[in-house]
């Protein structure tokens, strides 16, 4: 069975603060750190988050900087949803 990272992001400006928590009320919750708030930053950090086969589940803020975030991601992974 593919294990859930569940993948909270705090989205500002020019970075990304990403916190990550397993699935299951055993699994690990950390801070991952800060990513630049590019494309290409998120990309690579959604690929290093899946190297384990992990099936990604992202949350984050639906402020103004976090629809492009959403329109980044949502073709990409199978949950990515906008906290309101």
């Amino acid at each position: 069975m593919q294990k859930i990272l569940y993948v909270g992001l705090d989205v500002h400006k020019v970075s990304i603060s990403v916190t990550v928590a397993e699935d299951g009320r055993n699994g690990t919750v950390g801070f991952i750190g800060a990513v630049p708030n590019t494309p290409a930053a998120l990309s690579k950090l959604r690929k290093r988050l899946a190297k384990d086969g992990h099936r990604l589940e992202f949350c984050y803020e639906a402020g103004f900087c976090g629809y492009g975030i959403y329109r980044h991601l949502r073709p990409r992974t199978r949950e990515c949803d906008q906290g309101r």
